[in-house]
């Protein structure tokens, strides 16, 4: 048995830290929390190498580096209220945080249940654009956290409401799959 207690520091030190995560909170979730729970016994030796881990079929966990840099780009805050959309890893670090979440990873995605606001959504898998659902699930000054890939890179978006819309900026670049059914729509335009 290989020990994950040295692997989670490694993973910290040598992806997260030097990827310039500078938020200690992150560094101290992710030192305690078992990663290698979150992926079917079979690829736990995967959990904290830098690669994208499936954990159920067209699943996977973000690399180390990517949910790192996603989630401190979104600023949890300990009480505030947090979705996790196909995020159960990125679910346990916010919990950890002392965020309140629901973890969505059944049924239709694209669909929030529920009239909740919420202060923080993450969605550890690609999409082609963030769906609107999601966008109207955003408290005031909530943010969303997704990664849209339409090609051979994404870009880490971050959204934010405010009371007169919704405003987005790109963070960072990264690849990780497309989850099945949020592919981007190409229509036909005339020129």
């Amino acid at each position: 048995m290989a020990d994950t207690a040295a692997a989670r520091l490694n993973m910290v030190e040598s992806q997260v830290r030097p990827a310039d995560v500078t938020d200690v909170r992150l560094h101290d979730a992710m030192r305690e929390l078992a990663r290698e729970q979150f992926v079917p016994p079979t690829r736990a030796y995967l959990a904290y190498a830098d690669i994208e881990v499936e954990y159920a079929p067209g699943r996977a966990l973000l690399k180390p580096r990517d949910v790192a840099k996603l989630l401190q780009a979104v600023r949890p805050m300990p009480g505030e209220r947090a979705l996790a959309i196909a995020a159960p890893y990125a679910a346990a670090v916010l919990e950890h945080l002392g965020l309140s979440v629901t973890l969505l990873d059944a049924g239709d995605l694209s669909q929030p249940q529920g009239d909740a606001a919420y202060d923080v959504i993450v969605c550890e898998g690609a999409v082609g654009r963030a769906p609107a659902a999601w966008l109207a699930a955003l408290a005031v000054r909530g943010r969303l956290g997704v990664i849209e890939r339409d090609g051979p890179v994404g870009k880490a978006c971050v959204y934010v409401r405010a009371e007169d819309g919704v405003g987005r900026r790109e963070v960072f670049d990264a690849t990780p799959p497309v989850m099945a059914g949020f592919a981007a729509e190409h229509g036909f335009a005339f020129e």
